[in-house]
Order: structure tokens, then sequence, then C-alpha cells
């Protein structure tokens, strides 16, 4: 919290400067892993045609890991006909 004058009859105003508090748990060091995470995003939508993956010609599923070999899960959600 900081007091401050403004000067001219001698009022004080109060500002509140919020704090952040950051909690890392003992022995996590993989921040990157979560900002590359955001940058690459999480998710991908594909359109499916007569059975295959419909990918444009510069079209792929790229996966980076960036958080070491972790146990994974794969949620596929089929929406349409």
């Amino acid at each position: 919290m900081k007091t401050t004058s403004d000067g001219s009859n001698g009022s004080r105003h109060t500002i509140l400067v919020p704090s952040v508090i950051i909690i890392i748990a003992p022995g996590e060091d993989n921040g990157d892993a979560h900002h590359k995470r955001q940058v690459m995003g999480r998710e991908v939508v594909v359109a499916i045609t007569s059975g295959k993956l419909d990918f444009g010609p510069w079209e792929q599923i790229f996966y980076g890991e960036f958080d070491g070999r972790r146990s994974k899960r794969i949620l596929i959600k089929v929406i349409g006909e």
C-alpha cells in the first residue's frame, strides 16, 4: 500500500497496488513448458470426409511434448453425422 499527497490542499490519497503471489511446488521446474503450451494451443479441430481426415494441402497435426515423458490422454469428440 502506498500513500501519497496531491500537494494542493494537503489531502492524502491511498493507492492500493495488488501484489502477485506465485506458488511453485518444490521440485517443479517446468514453467517454460506451460508457456509453450499456451503459445502452441492444446486442441485441434479436424474435418473428416468419407471416413478420412480431411486436411488441406498444407495442414498437419503436430504434437509437441514440452513437459517430459508423462502419461497422456487423448479425447476425441465427434460432432455431426
